[in-house]
């Protein structure tokens, strides 16, 4: 079991709710009338929090995580600072905290954008570019891509201008990736090595990869993503903030990611 937020956000919700129903079942065991004005101080602060962590608890399980996004690994789709939404139930219901699926839905596409619990540290959150479902053979040799034999294709938009925490990244090529039909933008940097090899995807696992390709911890380092690390669909930017940059990024609220 991860002790990560939730567990704690489930501690609060379970805390907070029996004190205040062990109390009002207290009350109708005495045959006494609940009292607002006389109830202890811990009982009025459980019955403050207990709706407001219960109903945080529920979306953050079942529809919507926030995530900040605190690294250039998904740049120029995501920039260091960026606040997004993640789908909870996309691929499925899970009951928090122990993370055990009790609802089937979907499963991730190829070009998905997925939270993940990093198969070498769950306590950890990533988020990375699924490009292998299970069984595909993916090749990535000379900064390009291949899927199952067939090649990704590729249109250059020219040198890439970095802003505010990325701006180390001015001086990258900037390309559309057509990615089996799902197009994305992508960064490489010529000059600079990464990982290359063939990659065959398990059953019940997934490869995935940042957008930065030159600047990506991603399954070419570390292997693949099991099914029950997922934690969701990344799907859109609700807020920007670059300390370094304009503060507030306005343009890239409202972005619908993919």
């Amino acid at each position: 079991m991860d002790f990560d937020f939730s567990f704690f956000l489930f501690v609060a919700t379970i805390v907070t709710g029996v004190i205040w129903g062990g109390y009002l079942l207290f009350l109708k065991s005495q045959e006494r009338v609940f009292d607002e004005a006389n109830e202890p101080l811990a009982v009025e602060y459980a019955r403050s929090f207990f709706p407001v962590v219960l109903i945080v608890l529920l979306l953050r399980s079942f529809l919507a995580e926030p995530f900040r996004i605190p690294s250039a690994s998904m740049m120029p789709t995501l920039l260091i600072g960026d606040f997004i939404l993640v789908n909870k139930f996309t691929y499925g219901i899970r009951l928090p905290v122990i993370n055990t699926k009790i609802v089937e839905m979907n499963e991730p596409a190829r070009g998905d954008i997925v939270v993940f619990r990093y198969p070498k540290d769950p306590t950890v959150d990533y988020i990375k570019r699924v490009i292998g479902l299970p069984g595909d053979k993916i090749t990535y040799d000379d900064k390009k891509l291949t899927v199952n034999g067939q090649a990704v294709s590729y249109k250059s938009f020219g040198f890439y201008q970095g802003i505010g925490q990325g701006v180390d990244m001015t001086g990258a090529e900037q390309l559309l990736e057509n990615l089996t039909g799902v197009e994305h933008n992508i960064l490489i940097r010529h000059g600079v090595s990464s990982a290359e090899g063939s990659y065959v995807v398990p059953e019940g696992q997934y490869f995935v990869m940042g957008d930065n390709r030159d600047n990506s911890n991603d399954g070419r380092y570390w292997g693949f993503v099991p099914e029950e690390n997922l934690v969701g669909k990344a799907f859109f930017i609700w807020m920007s903030w670059d300390w370094q940059d304009k503060g507030v990024g306005l343009s890239r609220i409202g972005t619908v990611l993919k």
